[in-house]
């Protein structure tokens, strides 16, 4: 009996993070661990896994500008590792790979979190990849690093709230 394609994502998810993790926690690149000894809970490695995190990080530095844009009072860096690097993976598969529907990226991070991270995590990961999802839907390029990360901040704010204006209005018509 073959194992059904929403829980091999799950696995390649939760390898990939645990490839991210011990990549950050050992000071290597993620092309070092997947060459070397790695642990996982769950083996062996998924491919989709090696995608995802090789995706992920190689754009860290776009992901983590994303983040601070929509964590509000959270510095990427004083963020839980696990919440840090399962946002990053889980920006880079909505928004660079476009492989899986957003709300499904969305509720396999927050299971993910739940397993893996501090009592909070599941909040927090659904709150930013919500804001996230939200700017997006609304035309907010989030790889556009011309804007002020303020600016950008505010005016995807500004966005998903006049969005949400616009659907009460029409709601009581």
């Amino acid at each position: 009996m073959s194992t059904p394609a929403y829980q091999t994502r799950r696995l390649a998810r939760s390898q990939a993070l645990q490839i991210l993790f011990q990549a950050e926690a050992t000071g290597r690149s993620v092309e070092d661990v997947l060459s070397g000894d790695y642990a996982l809970s769950d083996g062996p490695l998924n491919p989709y896994a090696e995608t995802l995190a090789l995706a992920t990080s190689n754009k860290i530095p776009a992901l983590d500008g994303i983040i601070t844009r929509f964590s509000k009072r959270w510095e990427v860096m004083r963020m839980p590792a696990v919440d840090r690097n399962l946002l990053r993976l889980s920006i880079c598969e909505m928004l660079c790979l476009n492989e899986a529907d957003p709300a499904v990226c969305i509720n396999e991070s927050v299971e993910l979190a739940r397993a893996y991270g501090t009592d909070e995590s599941s909040r927090f990961i659904n709150g930013v990849l919500g804001a996230i999802i939200t700017a997006t839907q609304a035309g907010e390029d989030l790889f556009d690093t011309t804007q002020p990360l303020e600016v950008a901040a505010q005016g995807a704010v500004h966005k998903a709230a006049s969005g949400a204006q616009s659907d009460v209005e029409a709601a009581g018509e």
